[in-house]
């Protein structure tokens, strides 16, 4: 296991985390999330530029694909303080495009594809969830069969995240029985992009259909099949929305306790009476609780021996405290907290939405069931 060494920042993520915070904050407001969140396609452009000028988008991406060659726990750094304001960029689905690439592409492919993405210059998602139940990896029915000019995909991709602002979509297709990835233009005919409803709209979601989409046979990844790599890809998403879902708990934590010492009631501030003090006590432990399994995926998601384990435990533990933490932020705050007007809903619909994104809770508990042997 994993000691408990390994969960206390370096001065270089500490340092990383402070200028991630600032460039938000100095880029957006929550009142900004707001307004984004009315559109169909919120994304946070000022935020975006400067986490590219920063080089943090390709941040785990290997030097000689146009990357900054970290690990992923710097790249959790990036997503916790992202979290803290429910950020609209499309960081997690440039993450989960670019590691398919890694883990599927051959050489030529990653140097053609990554730095792009990398860079900012270019925003790709992962397109493999089919079903609300699927898991990415099984369950497809998007299928490529080989034609003249290369292959021809069709099929319909659900749950695409940030869809609306997608230049390249990583697609996972079944090729002679076995799941393959492919990287497709946004551009391509026969490609349709439709918006998707959701309860959280700071994170876009659309359906992509492809209607006998042709692609050159180099947009076949690595030749051949993959499902690995839509595995390996699925996992470090779930990793980084562990860190964004810590970020955005110990925030609404921060909301409440603030609240608590100023909103005066019977002459006393609410937070002298024992509800709420036992409120913010069970939500301090939700979020120190989430803190220990978000930081254990991210030190140990390349361990073949625990990373198994961590990823559907920081899964369901950090998704679970999300939901309870926002969820006691409105009950804190009381009527002010129902409102649309107040930020708290922000966070309860963002803590709703990645409970449900990159798979369901249950298949992720039914994993760790069988990973520990139950």
């Amino acid at each position: 296991m994993a000691d408990a060494i390994t969960f206390i920042r370096s001065e270089e993520q500490t340092m990383l985390a402070s200028t991630v915070r600032e460039l938000v904050e100095a880029s957006a407001t929550l009142d900004s999330v707001r307004d984004m969140s009315l559109t169909t396609d919120a994304f946070n452009r000022d935020v975006w530029r400067g986490l590219a000028e920063m080089g943090l988008i390709g941040l785990a991406v290997p030097e000689e694909y146009g990357g900054a060659g970290y690990g992923f726990a710097e790249m959790a750094v990036v997503f916790e303080e992202l979290g803290r304001m429910v950020t609209p960029v499309p960081l997690l689905s440039s993450l989960l495009a670019a590691t398919a690439i890694l883990e599927s592409g051959d050489h030529g492919q990653k140097a053609a594809l990554l730095p792009q993405i990398a860079s900012g210059e270019a925003i790709g998602s992962l397109a493999a969830f089919e079903t609300p139940h699927c898991d990415g990896v099984t369950s497809i029915a998007t299928s490529a069969e080989r034609v003249d000019d290369g292959w021809a995909i069709s099929g319909t991709k659900r749950f695409v995240t940030d869809a609306p602002n997608v230049d390249l979509f990583v697609v996972s297709a079944i090729v002679d029985g076995e799941t393959g990835l492919f990287a497709v233009g946004r551009d391509a005919t026969g490609l349709t992009v439709t918006d998707t409803p959701s309860l959280d709209p700071t994170r876009p979601l659309g359906q992509v259909t492809f209607d006998n989409v042709v692609v050159p046979e180099d947009a076949y990844l690595g030749g051949g099949p993959s499902p690995d790599a839509v595995r390996r890809a699925v996992d470090v998403g779930v990793a980084a929305l562990a860190q964004e879902q810590v970020g955005g708990a110990q925030r609404c934590l921060e909301m409440a306790t603030e609240y608590a010492k100023t909103r005066y009631q019977f002459g006393r501030a609410i937070g002298s009476f024992q509800a709420i003090k036992h409120m913010c006590a069970n939500m301090l432990v939700d979020v120190d609780h989430s803190k220990s399994a978000a930081w254990h995926v991210a030190r140990t998601i390349d361990d073949p021996a625990e990373g198994p384990v961590a990823v559907p435990l920081a899964r369901s533990v950090c998704s679970d405290a999300y939901l309870a933490v926002a969820g006691a932020n409105i009950q804190v705050h009381g009527g002010i907290g129902f409102t649309w007007e107040h930020d708290a809903h922000l966070y309860f619909k963002r803590a709703k939405s990645t409970s449900l994104l990159l798979g369901s809770l249950d298949s992720y508990r039914d994993r760790l069931a069988d990973v520990i042997g139950l």
